[in-house]
């Protein structure tokens, strides 16, 4: 129903832009692993020092001077309460900086690859791109801010995640999407359920790729129906499917009407569609009809990467892992 264009020549998933995301010899990222550093030398001073009683200048730990035995237990009962709350915070800390590094400590790896289709070295490998594409977001937004005197770089760029303007460069240039803006908006707002529109942060990276590019057909098909379900009500009316054909169809001078057409194209999706036939598509609709014949996946556009550049793109990931 909708043919997809064909690529640009040439503009496939980019080889050298992932073998640059790999490469960690950075002066960023030698400044953020000297904070990080910086940060584990700090709190482990500190938990020593919250293990060590209050001492005397020679080094002579203090002694209670008095007191009941119930003030005591109520000390002790405080300062432990003390270190847990420190440590809560450091191992937050931690994370969060272990996020920014593009790097995940062991338990988190695990997690991830559970709960996704990738082994652990391909989400190191997505890791390092997350990062390497943060990174790069960050530098560009101060390098327009300094030719733009009016522009003022956004405070903490660095730590938002991957917004729109980068996320829609992936797609085209990586995953060989090549769509109108309307479809790349909604592409990017699916991507991460839960935080429609925000920019996409190491959790949403990862789950979002995992499905993206390995998986299954009803993790696919979830994932479409949040493409075109334009409002996020549960359905795909008809005025959705006409705004996303109408979008996506390229207009012919001889055309006296070409909304005419789209018409016809939604009502013939309707009869492939709605398997109930209320006049609308609902996900179990979608379900149903996409059981039926898959090729109806990408019906009102294309919103997944093409076999060309999913190959590509994972055969990068399958070089690292046989590298380590």
């Amino acid at each position: 129903m909708n043919a997809r264009r064909q690529p640009k020549e040439g503009a496939g998933p980019g080889r050298s832009a992932l073998a640059a995301a790999f490469t960690s010899n950075t002066k960023g990222g030698a400044m953020i692993m000297k904070s990080v550093s910086i940060f584990l030398a700090s709190g482990r001073r500190a938990s020593a020092q919250s293990r060590d009683p209050a001492g005397s200048s020679n080094g002579t730990a203090a002694q209670p001077t008095g007191g009941s035995q119930q003030a005591k237990e109520h000390q002790g009962a405080a300062a432990g309460t003390g270190r847990t709350t420190i440590s809560r915070d450091n191992r937050r800390i931690l994370a969060r900086m272990d996020e920014l590094n593009g790097k995940l400590n062991p338990k988190m790896l695990e997690m991830y690859k559970r709960r996704t289709h990738f082994s652990k070295v391909e989400v190191e490998a997505l890791c390092k791109i997350y990062r390497k594409l943060v990174a790069n977001a960050s530098m560009n937004s101060k390098a327009l801010a300094a030719s733009n005197p009016g522009v003022i770089a956004k405070a903490g760029s660095s730590m938002d995640g991957i917004d729109r303007s980068v996320f829609r460069e992936l797609l085209h240039s990586t995953f060989d999407i090549v769509t109108e803006e309307t479809l790349m908006e909604r592409i990017f707002c699916a991507w991460e359920k839960g935080y429609e529109g925000l920019p996409i942060r190491l959790e949403g990276w990862l789950m979002g790729l995992s499905t993206f590019l390995k998986g299954s057909q009803a993790e696919k098909t979830a994932f479409c129906f949040r493409v075109y379900d334009l409002n996020s009500d549960g359905f795909i009316t008809k005025d959705e499917m006409f705004a996303l054909l109408r979008n996506c169809l390229i207009k012919q001078p001889q055309d006296e009407d070409p909304d005419e057409g789209v018409k016809d194209l939604v009502e013939i999706a309707l009869r492939k569609l709605d398997m109930d036939k209320d006049g609308k598509i609902s996900f179990q609709d979608y379900q149903e009809a996409i059981a039926e014949e898959p090729l109806l996946l990408e019906a009102f556009g294309q919103c997944l990467p093409s076999d060309r550049a999913t190959m590509s793109f994972l055969s990068t990931l399958q070089a690292q892992e046989d590298s380590n």
